[in-house]
């Protein structure tokens, strides 16, 4: 029976990120994936145009309907919508401190749309310290929650540094939007990594939502940090190449790989 990995995210509707995308991740990887909804949205490919965040309440009668009956061999977090949702999210990665935990933070959409209310982005890592074995923020949400702008490979190591600090969270800061090669820094609390990538030219949807998922399923299939990081990239990037059109302007990803 394959083990069983949990996605606690939002839903979109085109299957290009969130729950949907996970899952995908989580069983081409030989998991079985399941899924917890923090939020509904209305989007495609290019654009989010609506969302509706469930009660963090609910998002815990979710988690509790699972948990009567299955195990889990590792949680992701990616979308979580309101301040009670990170809160509710925090709870469930406490009471599981055994298996590896993934935290991808969400706070708004490629196309500028907010996912996170904004009084919970100060209070993020207090809410999540220590409860998770790695965060994964692109270079806005690294800017975010460091309280600094980073926009370079020096600004890159210092906010995985800080994040890893204050978060007591080991640190992978996405640096795909960055001028010149691609190029990921992990910080693990003890000293950094540095990943660097020959640039793909190509916008896809949903590539911090399968980064993320294909990191977990490698730590879950008992790789250590650097090298599920460096396996998820190269997962992600061979996804990237093979992505196929999914409207006018952006790929989405496409399985099998």
């Amino acid at each position: 029976m394959a083990r069983k990995l949990l996605s606690i995210a939002g839903y979109d509707p085109s299957g290009g990120a969130g729950v949907g995308l996970d899952i995908r991740v989580f069983e081409y990887l030989g998991f079985r994936g399941l899924g917890i909804l923090t939020s509904a949205t209305a989007q495609n490919a290019a654009k989010m145009i609506k969302t509706f965040h469930l009660p963090g309440s609910f998002v815990l009668s979710q988690f509790e309907a699972l948990a009567a009956e299955t195990r889990f061999a590792g949680i992701k977090v990616g979308m979580a919508g309101t301040l009670e949702t990170l809160a509710a999210i925090a709870q469930i990665l406490a009471s599981n401190p055994s298996i590896p935990r993934v935290i991808d933070p969400v706070f708004r959409s490629s196309s500028g749309a907010p996912l996170l209310e904004k009084k919970a982005i100060p209070r993020f890592l207090e809410i999540v310290r220590g409860k998770s074995s790695l965060i994964t923020p692109n270079l806005d949400e690294a800017s975010a929650l460091s309280g600094f702008r980073v926009r370079t490979f020096e600004d890159m190591k210092g906010a995985a540094r800080q994040i890893c600090e204050a978060g007591l969270i080991p640190c992978l800061v996405k640096g795909g939007h960055l001028r010149g090669r691609a190029v990921d820094v992990l910080f693990d609390g003890q000293g950094f990594v540095v990943f660097r990538h020959a640039r793909i030219r190509k916008s896809v949807h949903g590539t911090g939502c399968f980064l993320s998922a294909a990191i977990l399923g490698y730590l879950a299939g008992g790789c250590d940090l650097e090298k599920a990081c460096r396996l998820g990239m190269g997962l992600t990037g061979l996804a990237i190449r093979k992505a196929t059109p999914a409207g006018k302007a952006r790929a989405a990803f496409s399985f099998p790989l």
